[in-house]
C-alpha cells in the first residue's frame, strides 16, 4: 500500500492545481483586490479552485461570479440575507409566504390595468387587517367571504404566472425558491445567451412586491403546512430544535409558521418585511457558468445597480444559556420509530465548526467511522449516522438511529453514545485524521464539478458572512488539528448536554386540520398580456445552436487481454476515476443475486476482517460498491486515479475470497425483515412504488418478485458467497471514466481475471403490463393530506412520439406556468402539488403511460379530482401559451449538453429504446414545425378519453369514498400484499 502521506499529497495537488506553498507548508491562500477591464473592483482568492470573482457594487449588492464552460448555461441564485428568524412573532411564516408572493409580479408584470387592480388590492389588504383583528368567528367568516369576492374582482385585472411564463420562455430550468432561518433564495438555471433578458426580468421582479392572487396562494401554503404535518421527519427535527433553542427563533419559529398565523395574515407586515430586507446591500446575485466576467458584471450593474441602498438593521436575537442537562422530546406518527441525539455548538466561523466537522467524520464517514464500523457494519442497529449543521448564531451536531426488530430506542441511544465515548477516549487510529481530510478533499473535487454546487457554496458564504478565503483554506486549517486537541474538545463538548428526540409510532394529537374555505376560482386571463411581457418578448437574444453527441466517436473502445470490451471517456477535469464492470442481468434473472451482493457488504476475507477491509479502502481514498437492480448488476470502483490498481486488487480479493459468516447473515436477514416493515410505513413508497406497480402489473411484477423472509432464513450463506464469486464467469463489459486508460486496462489485466469462455445470462422473468381502467386502489394511512395518482396505459413506445410528448408536458402538465398547475393550484387553490405528464417508456418493448398527480387536503379531493379529469378530457388551448412552451422546449434542448460520463449513460438509455444515435436532433427539428393543432391532435389521440387506474393514499375517516367510487371499483389494498411481504406473525426468525 502506498504511504498515506503520499496519497494525501496527491489529493492536495489534485484539489488545488499549481499551488504555491507558504513557509509553514500550507497552501498559500490570500485575498487580492483587482480591477477588471471596466474598472470594477473585485476580490479573488489565490489557489481558489472555483475561480471566484466577488464584486461589491456601489449600492452594496454582492455579486459572485465564476466561469465554467462545460455547458452554455448559468446557475443563478438571488439571495436575501433574511429568513424566518426575522418573522415578527405575531406573523410567523411571513418570510416564506413572501417568497411565494415574489413570483406574482410587480406593477408592471402580471397586470392588465395596474391602477384599477391596485384599488382592489388595497381593499383586500384593509380587509385582511380587519379579519386579523376580528375575534368573532362568524364575523371573521363574513370578512373572508368579502375578501374572496373582492379577490375575484381583482383577478379580472391580473395575469396569472406571467413571471413564470417569461422565465420559462428563456429556457430556464429549476425555477423555484426556498426560505430557511437566515435566508430566502431564488433559483434559476438559464441558457447563457439569455442573461440580458434574465437580468432585466429579475431586476424588475425585485424592484417591488405586489400581493396579487393573495388568498389563493395562501391556500397553497396551507397545503405545504399539511405536507409538513404528514412528515414525521420534519416533526422530529422541529422538536429537536425546540429543545436545543428554548429562546432563539431557531427553535421557537418554524419557517412554515403556525396555523393560527397563516389563518390571520397581514399584507401590511409582508410589505414592510420586503421593504426592510429586500434591499441591495442585503442581497447577492450569484452567477456560475458560461459567462464573461467583464461583460457580465457590467450587465448586473446596469440592472441591479440602479437599486437604492438602505440601511439594514438585523434584529437582535436571544442568546441561549448553556445546556447542562439532557432534554427529552417525543413526537408521534405512523412511520417507523427513530431517535436523534443533538448537541448545540457554535456557529459558522467558530472553532467549533472545524472541530465538530472533524469529529463527525471520525464518527461517521460512510465507510470507516466508529459508527460505520461498530454499529452499521456489525448490524447491531438498523441504521445509525450523524451530520453537523452550522448557522449564523449556533450550530448543532445530530446523531440519528433506527432500531432493529425488538430493539428499543433507548438501546439505540446507548449504542450511539458509546461511539461518542470512544471518540472521547481517543479510540481511533492515528491515520484517521489525515484520511478524513483526504476524503473531504475528494468530496470537494466532486462537488466543484457542478455549477449548482459551486453556486450553493457562494450562497452559504454570503448568508453566513464568510470570507471566501476562509472557505478555501478550511481543509488546510483542519490539518492543523491534532488528535489530542480533537479528543480534548470531544470531552468538553459531548457531555450530558444534549437533546434526545424519540420518534414513536402512534397517533399525533397535535395535528391541526384546516377547513376548506370554499374559495371562488379566480380568473387566469390566460390569453392576456401585460405591456411588460410584450416588450420583454421583443428583446432578441443571440440564438444558441444545439450540440449533439456522436456516440461512435465520443465513446472510445478497447479491450482487456481476456477480451472484455472496455468503453471509456477521458476525465478532463480532475484526477478522479469511475470504473464500472457491467453485467446485463439482475434480480429478474436471479432473485438471489440482489441478496448476495447486499450480503457482501458485511463480509471479510481469509486475509482481512470486514472492518479491516473498510479501513484499507478508506486509506486509499477509494469507494467501491456491488449492487443489483432488476435488469443489471454493477461492480463499481471510484476515487483517486493513482490508487486504482490497489483499489481494484482489494475489491477483486473481496470478490474471490469472501468468507461466509452465519451470524452476519442472520443479522442481514433480520435487517431485511425490519426494512420491509419500515417500508410499509412510508407513504411515498406505498403510493409511488407499491400502488403504481400494482396498477401496471397486478400480482406479477418485478417489485413483488422477492424472497419471503421465511425462505431467506433457510438459505445457506455459502451459496450467496459462491454466487458473487462466480459472477465474473458471466458475460460482462466495462465502462471507465478517468485519465490514463492504459493504466486502467493494465489494472484489469492484473486483477480482474475471468475465464476464457464467459457464460450467458439466465433467462429473465417477463412481467406483462395490464390494461388500465375502472380500478381505484386505496390504502388507508394516518395522514392529513390525501395523495392520488392517475395511470393510463398508452400505446407502445415510438421514437417519433418523443418530440410531441416533450412539448405537451411543458405546455400541459409540468412547471409553474403549465395548464394543470395554473388551473388546479393558481385558480382554484385545490392542491399544493399537481402535475400531469405523458411518460415515455424506458424500454422499447414497454408501453408509454399517461400519469397525473394531486396532493391535497382530503376535504378538497372531490373538487380536485373533477378539476383534473376535466383537464384530461378537454385541454384548454392558448396560442400564446403554446408558443411560449414551444420556445421554452427548444431553448432547453439547444442549451443541453451531454458530456463527461453522462455520454455513456445516456447512450445506455438510448440503446434500451432501440436507438444508437442522439435523437435530440430529430426532436428539435420536429418541435420547430409543430403548431397548436399538432398538440391538440396528440392530446386527442393519447390523453383524451383514456381509462385510468386511480391510486389513492389517505385517511379513510377523511376521504370521501363515495366520490372515489365514481372513478371506478374501489379496492382497499393491504400493504403487505402490495409488496408481497409476509405478515409479521408469519415470519419465524
Amino acid at each position: 500500500m502506498k504511504h498515506l502521506k503520499l496519497i494525501l499529497a496527491i489529493a492536495i495537488i489534485t484539489f488545488v492545481a499549481s499551488c504555491k506553498k507558504s513557509n509553514s507548508g500550507d497552501v498559500a491562500v490570500k485575498t487580492e483586490t483587482q480591477k477588471d477591464a471596466n474598472g470594477f473592483s473585485y476580490e479573488s482568492v489565490s489557489n481558489d479552485p472555483t475561480g471566484l470573482r466577488l464584486y461589491t457594487l456601489d449600492n452594496g449588492l454582492k455579486v459572485y461570479l465564476s466561469k465554467n464552460t462545460d455547458e452554455p448555461k448559468i446557475q443563478t441564485y438571488i439571495a436575501v440575507r433574511a429568513g424566518s428568524n426575522y418573522d415578527p412573532k405575531e406573523s410567523t411564516g411571513l418570510a416564506h409566504y413572501l417568497e411565494h408572493m415574489v413570483f406574482k409580479g410587480t406593477d408592471e408584470v402580471g397586470t392588465i390595468d395596474w391602477e384599477t387592480e391596485k384599488k382592489y388590492l388595497d381593499t383586500i389588504s384593509n380587509l385582511y387587517e380587519k379579519h386579523r383583528a376580528e375575534k368573532d368567528p362568524d364575523l371573521k367568516k363574513a370578512i373572508y367571504k368579502e375578501i374572496d369576492r373582492v379577490s375575484l374582482a381583482a383577478s379580472n385585472y391580473s395575469v396569472a404566472n406571467e413571471y413564470d411564463k417569461m422565465s420559462s420562455s428563456l429556457g430556464a430550468t429549476g425555477t423555484n425558491a426556498y426560505t430557511w432561518f437566515e435566508q430566502t433564495v431564488y433559483t434559476n438555471k438559464i441558457p447563457t445567451n439569455e442573461l440580458d433578458k434574465f437580468l432585466a426580468l429579475e431586476s424588475e421582479r425585485f424592484s417591488q412586491v405586489v400581493l396579487r392572487l393573495f388568498h389563493t396562494e395562501l391556500e397553497a401554503v396551507f397545503e405545504e403546512f399539511n405536507r409538513g404535518q404528514d412528515s414525521d421527519g420534519r416533526k422530529r427535527y422541529a422538536a429537536m430544535l425546540e429543545g436545543l433553542f428554548p429562546n432563539h427563533p431557531y427553535g421557537q419559529q418554524t419557517t412554515i409558521g403556525t396555523a393560527e398565523h397563516l389563518k390571520n395574515p397581514s399584507m401590511v407586515d409582508i410589505h414592510n418585511y420586503f421593504d426592510k430586507y429586500y434591499v441591495p446591500n442585503n442581497m447577492a446575485v450569484i452567477l456560475v457558468g458560461d459567462i464573461d466576467f467583464d461583460t457580465t458584471i457590467k450587465k448586473v450593474n446596469d440592472t441591479f445597480g440602479k437599486f437604492e441602498r438602505k440601511e439594514v438593521q438585523h434584529p437582535e436575537l436571544p442568546k441561549e444559556e448553556p445546556l447542562n442537562s439532557v432534554v427529552e422530546k417525543e413526537v408521534f406518527g405512523p412511520t417507523a420509530e427513530s431517535i436523534s441525539i443533538a448537541y448545540r455548538s457554535g456557529g459558522v466561523n467558530t472553532k467549533d465548526e472545524k472541530l465538530v466537522t472533524l469529529a463527525d467524520m471520525i464518527l461517521a464517514n460512510g465507510n470507516a467511522g466508529l459508527i460505520d464500523l461498530n454499529l452499521n457494519q456489525q448490524q447491531v442497529v438498523q441504521y445509525a449516522g450523524s451530520s453537523p449543521t452550522f448557522l449564523n448564531d449556533y450550530g448543532y451536531h445530530v446523531f440519528s438511529g433506527s432500531p432493529k426488530e425488538g430493539q428499543s430506542l433507548d438501546e439505540v441511544k446507548k449504542l450511539i453514545l458509546e461511539q461518542i465515548e470512544k471518540l472521547k477516549k481517543g479510540e481511533f487510529e492515528d491515520w484517521m485524521l489525515d484520511a478524513v481530510i483526504n476524503d473531504l478533499k475528494k468530496s470537494k473535487l466532486q462537488e466543484y464539478e457542478s455549477n449548482t454546487a459551486v453556486a450553493n457554496a457562494y450562497v452559504n458564504a454570503f448568508i453566513h458572512n464568510e470570507k471566501w478565503e476562509d472557505k478555501v483554506k478550511f481543509l488546510d486549517d483542519l490539518k492543523k488539528v491534532t488528535k489530542q486537541e480533537l479528543v480534548d474538545f470531544a470531552n468538553s463538548f459531548y457531555k450530558d448536554n444534549y437533546v434526545v428526540t424519540y420518534k414513536r409510532k402512534g397517533a399525533d394529537d397535535k395535528i391541526v386540520k384546516v377547513q376548506n374555505p370554499g374559495i371562488t376560482p379566480v380568473n387566469l386571463n390566460r390569453g392576456a398580456n401585460s405591456k411588460y411581457i410584450e416588450e420583454f418578448n421583443k428583446m432578441q437574444s443571440e440564438p444558441l445552436k444545439p450540440v449533439y453527441v456522436d456516440y461512435a466517436s465520443a465513446i472510445k473502445k478497447t479491450e482487456t487481454e481476456s477480451g472484455i470490451k472496455v468503453s471509456y471517456i477521458e476525465n478532463e477535469t480532475n484526477d478522479l476515476f469511475d470504473m464500472n464492470i457491467i453485467f446485463d442481468m439482475g434480480s429478474d434473472n436471479d432473485k438471489k443475486l440482489d441478496l448476495a451482493v447486499g450480503y457482501l457488504e458485511y463480509l471479510g476475507t481469509d486475509k482481512y476482517t470486514n472492518e479491516e477491509l473498510k479501513k484499507e479502502f478508506y486509506k486509499l481514498g477509494i469507494d467501491y460498491y456491488v449492487n443489483t437492480g432488476s435488469e443489471k448488476t454493477y461492480i463499481g470502483l471510484n476515487g483517486l486515479k493513482e490508487n486504482l490498481p490497489k483499489g481494484l486488487e482489494l475489491l477483486e480479493h473481496l470478490l474471490d475470497h469472501a468468507v461466509p459468516n452465519q451470524e452476519a447473515y442472520d443479522k442481514y436477514v433480520q435487517s431485511i425483515a425490519k426494512g420491509r416493515q419500515n417500508n410499509k410505513t412510508n407513504k411515498g413508497s406505498i403510493l409511488r412504488r407499491g400502488l403504481v406497480e400494482y396498477a401496471k402489473y397486478g400480482e406479477n411484477s418485478s417489485l413483488r418478485n422477492i424472497i419471503p423472509v421465511s425462505q431467506l432464513n433457510q438459505i445457506n450463506p455459502q451459496e450467496l458467497v459462491s454466487l458473487t464469486k462466480h459472477l465474473k464467469n458471466y458475460k460482462q463489459r466495462v465502462f471507465y471514466y478517468g485519465k490514463d486508460i492504459d493504466n486502467a486496462v493494465a489494472a484489469l489485466n492484473t486483477s480482474h481475471k475471468v475465464s476464457s469462455e464467459l457464460k450467458d445470462y439466465p433467462e429473465a422473468l417477463a412481467f406483462n403490463e395490464l390494461e388500465t381502467g375502472g380500478n381505484v386502489y386505496f390504502v388507508d394511512f394516518d395522514m392529513v393530506q390525501s395523495e392520488m395518482m392517475f395511470l393510463a396505459k398508452g400505446e407502445p413506445f415510438k421514437p417519433e412520439n418523443m418530440a410531441a410528448s416533450t412539448l405537451f408536458n411543458t405546455y400541459f402538465g409540468g412547471g409553474l406556468s403549465s395548464i394543470v398547475f395554473q388551473e388546479i393550484r393558481e385558480s382554484k387553490s385545490l392542491a399544493y402539488s399537481a402535475w400531469s405528464r405523458y411518460s415515455t417508456a424506458n424500454d422499447k418493448d414497454d408501453s408509454n403511460y399517461v400519469m397525473a398527480y394531486i396532493g391535497t387536503q382530503a376535504n378538497k379531493m372531490p373538487e380536485a379530482v373533477d378539476a383534473m379529469m376535466d383537464l384530461m378530457n378537454d385541454m384548454p388551448e392558448s396560442e400564446a401559451q403554446f408558443l411560449a412552451a414551444k420556445e421554452s422546449t427548444l431553448k432547453k434542448l439547444a442549451a443541453q449538453r451531454i458530456n463527461k460520463s453522462n455520454i455513456f449513460w445516456s447512450y445506455e438509455r438510448l440503446q434500451k429504446l432501440g436507438m444508437s444515435e442522439d435523437n435530440r436532433e430529430a426532436m428539435y427539428n420536429a418541435i420547430k414545425d409543430m403548431t397548436i393543432e399538432d398538440l391538440r391532435e396528440f392530446f386527442n389521440k393519447n390523453i383524451k378519453g383514456e381509462d385510468y387506474n386511480v391510486m389513492v393514499i389517505g385517511n379513510k375517516n377523511d376521504v370521501d369514498m363515495k366520490a372515489l367510487s365514481k372513478l371506478g371499483k374501489v379496492q382497499e389494498m393491504d400493504v403487505d400484499y402490495l409488496f408481497n411481504y409476509e405478515k409479521p406473525e408469519e415470519v419465524k426468525m
